[in-house]
């Protein structure tokens, strides 16, 4: 379509990299996003406790484990994503041909999305 008409900025080389993070304050961010997650308080309040079984008692650590449990699934399933990203970075930054071609390529998914949802006159 036209997104090559648009300008775009360019990509971030080594030499552009930003300067190091402090490892406290990514934590503290990462506590704060997690923690202001809606879907974490409804994953724990409504979704979790249907599968404790009241009539064989010891509710609280039914709970805990199935927390435990929730939580190890995260960090697993987190950290794939990260070590995939940290990937995939690698490899875009080693061409700025892919980095162009990506944002071209992802720009043109989403003006046929904006194009499609407009032209099929469902209400949201």
């Amino acid at each position: 379509m036209c997104t090559g008409l648009l300008p775009r900025e360019p990509a971030v080389t080594d030499a552009q990299q930003r300067p190091p993070t402090n490892v406290r304050r990514i934590l503290r961010q990462g506590f704060v996003v997690g923690v202001s997650n809606p879907k974490g308080f409804l994953i724990f309040s409504a979704v979790l406790p249907q599968f404790v079984n009241r009539s064989a008692g010891h509710v609280t650590p039914q709970l805990l484990l199935l927390d435990i449990v929730c939580a190890a699934v995260a960090l697993v399933s987190d950290s794939a994503w990260g070590l995939l990203a940290g990937t995939a970075r690698g490899w875009f930054r080693g061409s700025p041909h892919r980095l162009s071609a990506i944002g071209a390529v992802s720009g043109t998914v989403m003006v046929g999305l904006g194009v499609r949802l407009a032209l099929t006159g469902n209400d949201v």
